[in-house]
């Protein structure tokens, strides 16, 4: 009898598991559209960039419906934790504190981090150099705990919601630098009606302790089958030559790195 009760109950369990599988047959993916070129907001209010193209791309090669949800940075993870989308796709870099919180998919892009300032700003990248300088990041981000880390008793940092808030200021002379992603920096600034008038300056960053290991899609901890599907499709669409495509779009360099 008791072994009766035991396979009667391990397979009400199997049946359960099955039960609560997930079928994919859609995949909501929460994207910033204020971080040119990976996204941006249009004026109609549709998005674009490298990374709607790269969700759209992912979507078709897994055969799912593909919904684009815009969402500000600081509720990036929250909001997928609320389950208001089910994965992140905006340039969010892999680190082991947001692994704490969310999964991440190997990386689908690297690009080196730098800082960007006015011609003849003259800032020397040492802690006296940098002692009462404004410099601004967009706040809850790698380079916002980069520089809290390696300059916060010196540099005084200027924390934004968005990079655009940051250029801003960069143009109005509030702060003197903005350390944010390389190419998002080039988009936003150098390719700007007045690039001519900023330039990089400084080291190029890449410390893994701070940068992490290149951008990842994040996804909740309990949803490894979808974490595996965008492992898979990323590396289809790499093989297929689709994703120099996309890439090509937005960059004139490899952003996938080795």
């Amino acid at each position: 009898m008791k072994k009766w009760l035991i396979a009667v109950t391990l397979a009400a369990t199997a049946m359960s598991g099955l039960a609560q599988a997930k079928e994919w047959k859609q995949v909501r993916f929460g994207i910033e559209g204020a971080y040119p070129p990976f996204s941006k907001t249009e004026t109609d209010g549709s998005l674009s960039g490298f990374d709607v193209d790269m969700a759209h791309a992912l979507c078709k090669e897994m055969q799912v419906k593909c919904v684009l949800v815009a969402q500000d940075w600081d509720g990036m993870i929250p909001s997928l934790l609320a389950r208001k989308y089910d994965a992140i796709i905006a340039a969010m870099s892999i680190t082991q504190e947001r692994r704490k919180k969310v999964d991440f998919t190997n990386k689908y892009a690297l690009v080196p981090n730098k800082f960007i300032a006015k011609k003849g700003a003259n800032l020397e990248f040492t802690k006296a150099g940098l002692k009462g300088v404004k410099i601004g990041v967009q706040r809850a981000t790698t380079h916002d705990k980069y520089l809290t880390d390696n300059y916060g008793g010196e540099v005084e940092i200027v924390r934004y919601g968005s990079f655009d808030e940051a250029y801003l200021d960069l143009a109005n002379g509030r702060i003197s630098a903005v350390l944010g992603d390389a190419s998002a920096l080039e988009e936003g600034v150098l390719n700007s009606a007045n690039g001519n008038q900023y330039e990089f300056v400084g080291p190029s960053l890449t410390d893994p302790k701070w940068f992490g290991d290149g951008f990842g899609i994040a996804t909740r901890k309990q949803d490894k089958d979808l974490t595996e599907k965008l492992n898979a499709a990323i590396l289809a669409l790499r093989a297929q030559g689709v994703y120099k495509n996309i890439q090509d779009k937005y960059f004139d360099y490899d952003v996938y790195g080795d």
